[in-house]
């Protein structure tokens, strides 16, 4: 099936890793040309490489979600290397674990800017250069339907995005700009497995989880990649508003 994402360009926040980078490697395999951000400027400039090196056009822009100027920066360069802008992809890296009791008012004001404000403002930054056929993508959380113990910042703040971007995709519907989400459940990152490993038990608290997924498993950044990729390309162009679990099966709700 062709996506119809040749030669289209996308803007993928955090790019360098986990989630972002799969999105990214997956947009490039069918053709599209991607703009990378990440806020460690080594590791941005190895995924635009890496992302070169098979043959797709590749940006790479050292880019914190918190600084004010990022997203102007980041769909300036989409414009100026490739010619055009057609969507982004809103992934931040996850909030630090912890309790409600634990959570400081630091740590909520340094999540807050970053995961929440953060991808406000690159959305608004992209709605107003986007034109029909566009779209605005965000990696959210199974968390905006029910909270993930532990994780009281996230629990907190991709609920909010989740409702910020239901009423993005009202106002910029009749302008045939499209806004999406996405939630992983247990994909095999990185971040996953860190979180796993806080709890003293990595290998029995994975087994514990994947025993609660219908599929039996942890999905792949690749297989998490692929709907990202549908979700972002023309091919996805009646589908807007909605919430797109990736989870294998774990949310039971409608």
């Amino acid at each position: 099936m062709d996506l119809g994402l040749k030669d289209r360009v996308y803007v993928v926040t955090g790019g360098t890793r986990g989630l972002g980078n799969a999105a990214a490697r997956a947009l490039a395999a069918d053709g599209a040309r991607v703009v990378v951000s990440g806020r460690d400027g080594k590791q941005v400039a190895e995924a635009a490489a890496e992302l070169g090196a098979h043959g797709a056009g590749a940006l790479g822009v050292a880019a914190d979600n918190a600084d004010p100027t990022a997203a102007q920066r980041l769909v300036h360069a989409a414009k100026e290397r490739f010619g055009r802008f057609d969507g982004v992809l809103i992934s931040v890296g996850g909030p630090p674990p912890g309790s409600t009791i634990d959570s400081t008012d630091e740590q909520w004001q340094a999540s807050f800017e970053s995961i929440f404000l953060g991808a406000v403002r690159m959305a608004r930054t992209a709605a107003e250069e986007l034109g029909e056929g566009g779209v605005i993508g965000f990696v959210l959380s199974g968390s905006v339907y029910e909270p993930i113990p532990g994780l009281t910042i996230s629990n907190g703040l991709r609920p909010g995005l989740a409702g910020f971007a239901k009423s993005l995709a009202d106002e910029l519907g009749p302008r045939g700009v499209r806004v999406v989400g996405l939630l992983p459940g247990r994909i095999d990152t990185d971040r996953v497995r860190e979180l796993d490993a806080l709890t003293g038990d990595a290998e029995g608290t994975r087994a514990a989880m994947a025993a609660r997924i219908p599929l039996g498993r942890y999905g792949t950044p690749e297989e998490f990649g692929a709907v990202a990729a549908f979700l972002l390309s023309p091919a996805a162009s009646f589908l807007t508003g909605l919430m797109v679990p990736v989870d294998g099966g774990a949310r039971h709700g409608f």
